[in-house]
């Protein structure tokens, strides 16, 4: 929670300090007109890489197979498209990397470990 606090404050202001920056040298209609841009084509490309990740979960599921796989795409996409949609440079990045799926694979490992570790604790519980 404390983690989730300080990125709340610090965040926001690394942003600011990114527009200031780049104002400068670009000028302040280009920085609105670039936000704008990354935010469209990002949620362009969440939608469609959603719409496909969906798709390979419901074939996995017709096919009597768990989509584990897919549902961690699904995490990163989701929370991809989130930072993509929020204004701000660094936040965009973060969320094409996530979106992206040849740039997925490294939060996808942290996410598979995260939850191995919740079920290890017995903070998450399975059942069959």
């Amino acid at each position: 929670m404390r983690w989730l606090i300080l990125a709340l404050l610090i965040i926001p202001a690394m942003e600011i300090g990114v527009f200031i920056w780049a104002g400068g040298i670009i000028g302040p209609w280009w920085i609105v007109f670039l936000i704008m841009l990354t935010g469209i084509v990002g949620i362009m490309i969440a939608k469609k890489q959603g719409a496909e990740t969906w798709n390979r979960a419901q074939l996995s599921m017709n096919n009597g197979h768990v989509p584990a796989e897919e549902i961690i795409d699904g995490i990163c996409i989701f929370v991809g498209a989130v930072f993509l949609f929020t204004p701000g440079f660094i936040t965009d990045t973060v969320g094409f990397l996530l979106v992206l799926p040849g740039t997925r694979n490294p939060f996808k490992h942290l996410i598979r470990a995260f939850i191995k570790n919740r079920l290890n604790n017995g903070t998450i519980i399975y059942r069959k």
